[in-house]
């Protein structure tokens, strides 16, 4: 039983973290890039206020739980799981060393100016976003495999057992 919640835990929060960062893969970033500068400046800096938290917490639940998991499996759950854990913390690694140092620039630019290297700067942040989005996908899908594995079992399982 704990087992099954674990993974419904893990399957939860890493389909959260996949879906607010392919949310923003598919919506957000085209939609900074329509607007003007300042626009987009001002709009990511408050965004990414909200998304410290949450995205963060996300990122812990999955990364921890996903782990948490794979401890508790055998085989190859355990190996998809831990592939799972693993991209989520590769896409915190991503995110902190990443996004963040860029969202801490992009701050500065929304109250000053933005450099003339700027448009290299935000396509920097844009391939750190599409990796972690990517990462976080393939955790989701890792753990979504488990979960079907795990409810259809094989079908040598599938026969009633005879009697001794």
């Amino acid at each position: 039983m704990r087992t099954r919640l674990l993974q419904g835990l893990s399957l939860f929060s890493t389909g959260l973290l996949a879906g607010a960062f392919g949310y923003g893969a598919a919506n957000l970033v085209p939609t900074f890039n329509a607007v003007p500068l300042e626009m987009r400046l001002d709009f990511h800096a408050e965004l990414m206020k909200m998304n410290g938290i949450t995205v963060q917490g996300a990122m812990a639940v999955s990364a921890l739980s996903s782990l948490a998991l794979a401890a508790l499996m055998r085989g190859r759950p355990r190996i998809l799981a831990t592939a799972a854990g693993l991209l989520t913390v590769a896409s915190f690694l991503i995110t902190r060393f990443g996004n963040v140092p860029i969202n801490g620039l992009i701050k500065q630019w929304a109250a000053t100016a933005a450099p003339a290297d700027h448009a290299g700067i935000l396509r920097r942040w844009e391939l750190f976003n599409d990796a972690r989005t990517l990462a976080a996908a393939v955790a989701f899908a890792l753990l979504t495999v488990l979960a079907l594995r795990e409810t259809n079992p094989s079908p040598t399982e599938d026969k009633p057992q005879e009697p001794a």
